[in-house]
């Protein structure tokens, strides 16, 4: 639960360090018609036992002709389950059905749309190489990122 404003604003005019908030366990990253996300990395503190993702597509085409999804895997297995997300097709919004290398995924959405996702850091090791993309054919090559749990 956050401090009310005026105990929050007391404590900025002190000089302290503002407190870190449940917030920081919420990302968003925004994707367009021209097969981009808003951000190449996104992080997120190790303390977080859970994080919201919301994809927000910001383009004006359907899902069906430019639409988009945020998938979360190790940076080893992206290329393999974006392949075979792709031949999963979009009904199956571009994933493998029950593919244990995904940690975290949202449904394909067209412009206009938002869709948002929760995963556990369970397991996930701030050391380790994580990588999003779009799993919709083709678009890893431009739509990827680096994902970090911060220590």
């Amino acid at each position: 639960m956050k401090p009310p404003l005026p105990a929050l604003l007391a404590l900025l005019a002190s000089g302290a360090a503002a407190p870190a908030f449940a917030d920081s366990c919420k990302l968003s990253i925004d994707a367009n018609d021209l097969m981009q996300y808003s951000q190449r990395q996104l992080e997120a503190p190790a303390s977080c036992t859970d994080i919201e993702l919301t994809l927000r597509h910001v383009g004006k085409l359907a899902a069906n002709v430019m639409g988009h999804n945020w998938v979360l895997t190790r940076g080893r297995d992206a290329t393999a389950v974006a392949n075979q997300g792709a031949a999963a097709g979009l009904p199956h919004d571009f994933l493998p059905a029950k593919d244990g290398r995904i940690i975290a995924a949202t449904k394909i959405i067209g412009g206009g749309e938002a869709t948002t996702t929760t995963f556990s850091t369970s397991g996930m090791k701030p050391e380790e190489d994580y990588v999003y993309f779009c799993s919709a054919p083709g678009h890893i090559a431009v739509m990827k990122g680096k994902f970090i749990l911060k220590r």
